[in-house]
């Protein structure tokens, strides 16, 4: 039979209760700062991402008159008629009013908006 290539390690006898992982006071000093900020840039970082990603979907106004600071529209009573339905998704093509694109807004998002009716009771 032939000699093995290499001499066999000698086993090294292990304390008591220890599992032969030591990290030392000067290692832990750099362990846990470098892991502490690991974990807070991580949450940054996704925080980042997930903003970035999902800021069109928490706005309603995607597209109408972007150019100004806030949307108004006013209208007199007397120019209603009888009855009036405006829009509240933002995704009217006929906005103001309602062309009941809610309805695919619903569907996609799972909201529940719907149109505001405005009518002129009857005497």
């Amino acid at each position: 039979m032939a000699s093995p290539p290499f001499p066999p390690l000698p086993t090294l006898p292990s304390p008591a209760g220890t599992s032969g992982f030591r990290v030392s006071k000067e290692q832990l000093t750099t362990i846990v700062p470098v892991a502490v900020a690991a974990v807070v840039g991580t949450y940054l970082v996704s925080r980042y991402f997930s903003r970035s990603s999902s800021c069109s979907k928490g706005k309603v106004n995607l597209t109408l008159n972007k150019d100004s600071p806030k949307v108004v529209h006013s209208f007199d009573m007397e120019d209603i008629g009888s009855k009036a339905v405006y829009c509240r998704c933002w995704r009217s093509k006929k906005f103001p009013y309602c062309d009941g694109s809610h309805t695919k807004h619903n569907e996609e998002t799972g909201d529940n908006v719907g149109p505001l009716i405005i009518k002129k009771k009857d005497a």
